[in-house]
């Protein structure tokens, strides 16, 4: 399968080890973990990041086999969510820094096109989340709403 904005082919390099169960040396229990990442998120950071930082400083591997859930299914049991999924509002940010780029180079035509590709895939996932009811039906993406948003 060829790739969406390259004309060229690939896969991606790693895949994870195929594991089903938890580590017997990891320390800590799954209420443990669970309340780690509820403390992590109130500390402002993402559910990617949460698990980085699990993994790095705790010595936690995989949250999913620690718990039998996942980072953001613990966050939404504890009603911790942002207004928009995360990776849409990733997406966001990288659009507003590269307008503002752009605001100040104006003759910089690959990040003109690389603005395109952003907003492109950030109308692409605004559709499909519109779609499972993640993102109200009558949201609408604009630099200005993301602007807003990120802020």
């Amino acid at each position: 399968m060829a790739r969406m904005h390259a004309r060229r082919k690939g896969r991606s390099g790693s895949r994870r080890p195929f594991v089903n169960k938890n580590p017997d040396w990891v320390p800590y229990s799954s209420a443990e973990v669970e309340e780690k990442v509820v403390e992590l998120s109130k500390a402002g950071n993402s559910s990617a990041k949460i698990g980085l930082i699990l993994r790095d400083q705790y010595g936690i591997p995989n949250v999913k086999l620690a718990t039998g859930k996942s980072v953001t299914q613990i966050l939404n049991e504890n009603d911790i969510k942002g207004k928009l999924p995360e990776d849409l509002s990733f997406l966001m940010k990288k659009a507003v820094n590269l307008k503002k780029h752009l605001e100040e180079n104006p003759k910089d035509t690959s990040n003109r096109r690389g603005l395109q590709l952003v907003e492109s895939k950030i109308r692409r996932l605004v559709r499909y989340y519109q779609k499972t009811g993640k993102v109200p039906a009558d949201w609408k993406y604009s630099i200005k709403t993301a602007e807003l948003e990120i802020k």
